[in-house]
């Protein structure tokens, strides 16, 4: 069973991260990091992806008031871990928690063009391209089932 925990002194240097070949497409920790404190006054969450006990990867969203949107801005899977459907399980659950926190009817992201991974995976989700800003893709979801979006989480 995956949880999605805060990011804190105790768990912030846990060595997780990609494939080298993966590394264009995705933030390293510290990044996400500094990302977090950065976004820290559009309530940032930075959060460490755990499958019982064991960390599996990372990932932040935080608030863009000016869109009336969430930015689901990082995600990753450890290298040791991918494939098994840790990504899939955390998508569902960050937008569970966004659902339930409600402040805002959708949820953007972008990704690298070539992150065919991420595609398909924010795809199944029900994102749909908005538009592309030379190498990022950008990609929106509405929340609400009133707002035209039938998918659930698939957990």
């Amino acid at each position: 069973m995956i949880r999605l925990e805060d990011i804190d002194p105790g768990n912030w240097r846990l060595g997780l991260k990609v494939a080298e070949d993966q590394s264009t497409y995705v933030a390293d920790s510290a990044r996400i990091l500094a990302r977090a404190y950065a976004y820290r006054n559009y309530r940032s969450r930075a959060f460490v992806i755990y499958e019982e006990d064991v960390p599996v990867g990372m990932g932040l969203y935080y608030d863009l008031p000016d869109l009336e949107s969430y930015d689901f801005s990082q995600l990753f899977i450890d290298e040791r871990y991918q494939g098994r459907g840790y990504g899939r399980a955390a998508v569902g659950l960050v937008l569970d928690a966004l659902r339930q926190d409600g402040r805002y009817g959708k949820v953007e992201l972008c990704f690298i063009e070539g992150n065919d991974a991420a595609k398909k995976l924010y795809e199944q989700f029900g994102f749909v391209e908005t538009e592309r800003d030379e190498d990022e893709i950008v990609m929106e979801l509405m929340l609400h089932e009133s707002e035209g979006n039938q998918c659930t989480s698939f957990l």
